[in-house]
């Protein structure tokens, strides 16, 4: 593991654990917040997660819930209510990021 993922994974440790915010609707809100995340969802269907990339560039990730999409997420949450994501994310364009998200805290691959 590069140093910088080590600094950055040690600082996710001492943040607060990211939460998870729920819509109804079948899109995400304009604004986003700067580290929860948030779950569209329409008629007890859920549609998309999406929040800001943790590597700070800006960018507002979505990802799709729904069955037949190609990819496609699975979102979890613990006792706590802190989601995981399944599989890790890795943006093929900007930043390039690439991590998991367990029990809403960021591990950087």
């Amino acid at each position: 593991m590069r140093l910088g993922h080590w600094i950055r994974n040690a600082l996710e440790r001492v943040k607060p654990a990211r939460r998870l915010l729920v819509v109804d609707d079948d899109s995400l809100p304009a604004e986003m917040p700067r580290r929860d995340l948030v779950l569209a969802r329409d008629d007890g269907e859920d549609w998309c997660v999406g929040f800001k990339c943790p590597c700070r560039c800006g960018r507002t990730i979505e990802l799709l819930l729904i069955e037949e999409a190609k990819p496609r997420w699975t979102l979890s949450t613990n006792l706590k209510g802190r989601p995981t994501l399944h599989p890790s994310v890795w943006l093929q364009t900007g930043c390039r990021s690439h991590f998991l998200l367990i029990g809403g805290r960021v591990i950087w691959c």
